[in-house]
């Protein structure tokens, strides 16, 4: 492939998106940059600190629970609020709450600050995925999605080597470092973005009936999709849970996992945008189906693997469904909500993930305590295999229609109440 189509292929993948949508880009790769806490928190504990393994596992249990609780209210806000008020607050709030538990010794007070960087940490997602929907054309949201996962995945991959430095000489200087990056996502998003909520017109408020969780919770085809999330996330959640316990016993040190798992950071950022040129115009109903498959098999494939070179090729599997998964999925639920109910919807959908990485350690330990691993590869597979099918099942009435546009959008103002009309029904 020659230089000059490399070049063209990557202006495509950039171009035609909206300037809001890079400011918010920015903020997300600043924001997982200073990605400290959730890498380094179990060493902290441990090492620094002196605390037990089962002590480090309650800290990161209440935090995840911090987490899944504020994906509801982080949504709620995203809707009342407005997307870049609830932003600003939870990533201004988290940059609080992070300082503040470098600081903390009593083992009580740790957990309980924990929590609140839990809750503040996550309540900003829906609000992040909400605006993206809103700013970002009907055709463009996939490749928009995608960039944003790249930018995730850069940031966390820069951030854990930096990371392992800092560890070595300050675990304080971690915090307060996330701390600062967090506060300057702050700034750019009070600066740089303006408000993207849809206003309702009066009309509009009389045509359609307000959304609360509620009506979340009862949209059947969407809480579908909120089912299968949960469980190709227990999936996924198993390369940081389950993976290292099992390379453990195996004999493998942590520096093995670490090399192994590396594979995962370096094939998303080497491979995404380029499989997502690829993947964007595709049936979203194959690729689901494909990657709840390729996450399944990725792992099951695990049970035979002897070497850490077998491990990582086990890793580039499932690493293949992350990047199909991700953005297609993403682009599901934008489509399947109600244009004034983004937020809740996304904070529903944004749930299934926290759910999924609060119980994952306690499933995965105990069938590898009284089963083995190979049990757990198995389930994997078997998991991924289920949610194949559901997707097939789920998304076989589905029609080709686009998601609500956004009426701030001139070019998609004339298509809004068609397709919100189209949607009510989903």
């Amino acid at each position: 492939m020659s230089i000059a189509t490399l070049r063209r292929a990557a202006r495509e993948t950039v171009s035609g998106l909206p300037r809001e949508f890079w400011w918010l880009w920015t903020s997300t790769l600043i924001n997982r940059l200073g990605a400290f806490v959730a890498t380094f928190m179990a060493l902290y504990l441990t090492l620094d600190r002196g605390y037990s393994a089962s002590y480090a596992g309650l800290v990161a249990s209440v935090h995840g629970l911090g987490g899944v609780i504020s994906a509801i209210a982080g949504g709620v806000m995203t809707d009342r609020l407005g997307r870049r008020p609830t932003l600003v607050i939870a990533q201004t709030s988290t940059a609080l709450s992070v300082a503040l538990l470098g600081f903390m010794t009593d083992p009580a007070a740790i957990v309980g600050v924990a929590f609140l960087v839990g809750m503040a940490s996550n309540a900003s997602r829906p609000a992040v995925q909400a605006m993206m929907a809103d700013i970002v054309k009907p055709e463009d949201r996939v490749r928009a999605f995608s960039l944003n996962y790249w930018a995730i995945n850069l940031g966390f991959a820069v951030s854990s080597m930096a990371a392992g430095f800092i560890a070595q000489y300050s675990y304080l200087a971690g915090f307060l470092g996330e701390a600062t990056l967090t506060l300057i996502c702050a700034v750019v998003v009070f600066l740089k973005l303006p408000e993207s909520r849809p206003v309702r017109t009066a009309e509009e408020k009389v045509a359609e009936p307000s959304v609360g969780i509620g009506t979340v919770l009862r949209d059947g085809r969407f809480m579908g999709v909120v089912g299968l999330s949960f469980l190709i996330s227990l999936i996924f959640q198993q390369g940081y849970v389950g993976l290292p316990i099992a390379m453990g016993t195996d004999g493998f040190s942590s520096a093995d996992f670490g090399l192994a798992i590396a594979v995962n950071g370096i094939l998303i950022v080497a491979v995404q945008l380029p499989i997502t040129r690829y993947t964007q115009q595709r049936d979203p109903r194959q690729l689901l189906i494909v990657s709840a498959l390729l996450a399944g098999y990725g792992f099951g494939l695990t049970a035979f693997a002897g070497s850490v070179a077998m491990y990582a090729l086990t890793i580039c599997v499932w690493t293949l469904a992350e990047i199909i998964n991700a953005p297609t999925q993403t682009g599901l639920v934008v489509r399947l909500s109600p244009l004034h109910g983004r937020g809740r919807y996304q904070g529903v959908y944004t749930m299934s993930w926290s759910v999924a990485a609060l119980l994952a350690p306690l499933l995965s330990g105990y069938v590898i305590d009284h089963f083995g691993a190979g049990w757990l590869w198995g389930t994997c597979a078997v998991l991924g295999t289920g949610t194949a099918v559901g997707y097939w099942a789920l998304m076989r009435s589905l029609t080709a229609t686009p998601a609500p546009a956004n009426p701030a959008n001139p070019a998609d103002a004339a298509r809004v109440r068609v397709e919100v009309r189209t949607d009510s029904g989903v």
